[in-house]
């Protein structure tokens, strides 16, 4: 595969995962400031832009983070943008992209593109944007051959899933309140599958052990290390070693993977806005090794969301 398709693949994975995720994440902000009075809008704003890598101010409020993180074609991090990146990296790959799809893609961002998002209610506006994901998530599956272009389209999505689900739990670990994990919960769609796994009372150490590490759950972090971990294995074309790996990028998703399913339970919590930071830095080590092992050549995408 040429490696300019294989990069576009890549990163249309990466790019409507964090469109998806982005308004996951302004969505739980927004709710914990309707849940609980006592959180200080502006604080709890400048700590939301600070994790989402976006530029760092003095001040910041629920403008400006809908602005930033939503609105915004120029802002880097902003949902629009990440949109645009998609459609951007699908007309790359035309000649691979199967025609559903890229009217999949085409057709959201025509539906964002010129202001169209921020006139919406920003609760109609993120549900928009998270079916329209799924929609093209579906499309991809249904009419792409899995081959290597699927394997590098999922290794995006699994990378970037995991970097944006570090910044909610992040995010929530932060800013605190009452309902902070539920809100959690909900803004990743696991509140219904967390009931059913652990009943009906939600506990910190319960919701961050079920977002960590349940290997079940598709959005989980552990979930999404080992499936990045099995594309980059399928795409390993001289075939699996005796000792250990050559792969640096398997490397670091795996050793990523066995610190969080190894350490202690009663350990989950400690430390944890630290051991997030650390896996938002796995996965841009790995996705910078992965350009380095297999896009060489091609014209690099353009991208920046902070750590």
């Amino acid at each position: 595969m040429l490696s300019r398709i294989a990069e576009s693949l890549f990163w249309i994975g990466r790019y409507l995962e964090r469109a998806e995720d982005t308004t996951r994440i302004v969505e739980v902000h927004l709710q914990l400031l309707l849940d609980d009075p006592t959180v200080d809008q502006d604080d709890a704003a400048l700590n939301l832009l600070a994790v989402m890598g976006a530029p760092e101010g003095e001040t910041a409020d629920t403008n400006e983070v809908f602005r930033v993180l939503c609105y915004d074609p120029l802002s880097a991090c902003s949902v629009a943008a990440a949109l645009g990146g998609a459609r951007e990296a699908a007309r790359r790959a035309r000649e691979t992209v199967s025609i559903e799809m890229w009217e999949a893609i085409n057709t959201t961002w025509n539906s964002v593109k010129g202001g169209r998002l921020q006139r919406m209610r920003p609760a109609s506006a993120f549900r928009l944007v998270r079916e329209r994901c799924a929609v093209i998530s579906g499309t991809a599956d249904q009419t792409m051959s899995h081959d290597e272009g699927w394997h590098f389209l999922t290794l995006g999505r699994s990378l970037e899933r995991v970097d944006m689900t570090a910044r909610l739990i992040s995010n929530a670990h932060v800013t605190g309140g009452q309902s902070a994990w539920s809100n959690v919960l909900r803004g990743c769609g696991a509140h219904h599958a967390f009931v059913r796994t652990y009943g009906g009372v939600t506990t910190d150490k319960d919701a961050a052990e079920f977002l960590l590490l349940d290997r079940l759950f598709p959005r989980s972090v552990v979930h999404n290390l080992a499936a990045a971990e099995a594309a980059l294995a399928d795409l390993d074309f001289a075939g699996g070693r005796r000792v250990g790996f050559d792969d640096e990028a398997r490397r670091l998703l795996g050793t990523a993977r066995a610190a969080l399913e190894y350490r202690a339970p009663g350990r989950i919590l400690e430390d944890l806005p630290h051991r997030m930071t650390d896996l938002q830095r796995i996965c841009n080590q790995v996705s910078e090794t992965v350009t380095q092992r297999y896009f060489s050549g091609a014209t690099a995408a353009t991208w920046s969301g902070g750590i």
